[in-house]
């Protein structure tokens, strides 16, 4: 029993891990910021695995992530810590996501470049179709207990790590530059980068998250092997920050 636990927790890790990986290459610096270009192929992959891992409409998570740094920690902000409470924030997290992105004049306004695909109406807008299909997976390849614990164990690790970054990101953490996020590296570890949150609002635009030569950006290790097999191409040579960040810091080499 002990051994099925643990291989279920190791297998519900992993997964939870490729989940952000691809949440935060493909939906957020990709989608969301243009700030990396990949091959379709490499485009459509990420979106599988986004669908059966997550259920996400990539067009409501972008929409929903640029309404964010259209009104960050100020009326409007669809997550903020500064006005619900970090604690809120981290319970209530996917119940403020799913009110946004269910909003269509949100999705309209800040998703105008992400029209609904033919494939979006026959796949991808169908949630509960993507996420059944990948514990069907699981259950198939690991047996039923292994896969349900497996999906389970995921399925907290994913919605806990997002909350974080939308809670515990804009309350704690260092802030070298002037902001209302922070940068948390244990929680960069867990979300592939999207914990260095500061650095992010400081250059939104900036493929890479990770600033200084003592903060691990993981998403950003996954961007560069694409680059170097020729299936990714980073907008940006240099970080350009926002005005704020850049009366208070230098800007870096971001590859």
């Amino acid at each position: 029993m002990l051994q099925t636990i643990l291989l279920a927790v190791v297998i519900g890790v992993g997964i939870s891990l490729l989940a952000n990986v691809a949440t935060t290459v493909y939906l957020h610096r990709a989608l969301a910021h243009r700030a990396v270009a990949m091959h379709p192929a490499v485009n459509h992959a990420f979106r599988f695995l986004v669908w059966v891992s997550t259920g996400i409409r990539p067009r409501q998570w972008v929409a929903v992530h640029r309404k964010h740094h259209a009104f960050t920690d100020v009326e409007g902000d669809p997550h903020s810590p500064v006005l619900n409470g970090w604690v809120k924030v981290q319970v209530q997290n996917v119940a403020m996501y799913r009110r946004e992105a269910n909003n269509p004049e949100t999705v309209s306004r800040y998703a105008k470049d992400l029209p609904r695909t033919t494939a979006d109406r026959l796949f991808y807008d169908h949630a509960l179709v993507g996420l059944s299909l990948g514990v069907l997976g699981l259950v198939l390849v690991c047996g039923w207990q292994v896969g349900l614990l497996a999906a389970f164990v995921h399925l907290n690790m994913y919605l806990g790590g997002s909350a974080a970054v939308n809670a515990i990101g804009h309350h704690f953490g260092r802030r070298p530059y002037d902001n209302s996020a922070g940068n948390l590296q244990w929680l960069a570890f867990l979300t592939a980068g999207e914990g260095l949150h500061n650095n992010h609002h400081a250059a939104p635009t900036s493929a890479k998250l990770a600033h200084r030569w003592f903060e691990i950006d993981p998403g950003w290790y996954v961007i560069k092997v694409l680059t170097w097999l020729r299936l990714a191409k980073v907008r940006l040579n240099e970080l350009r920050l926002t005005p704020a960040a850049a009366g208070t810091a230098k800007a870096v080499r971001a590859a």
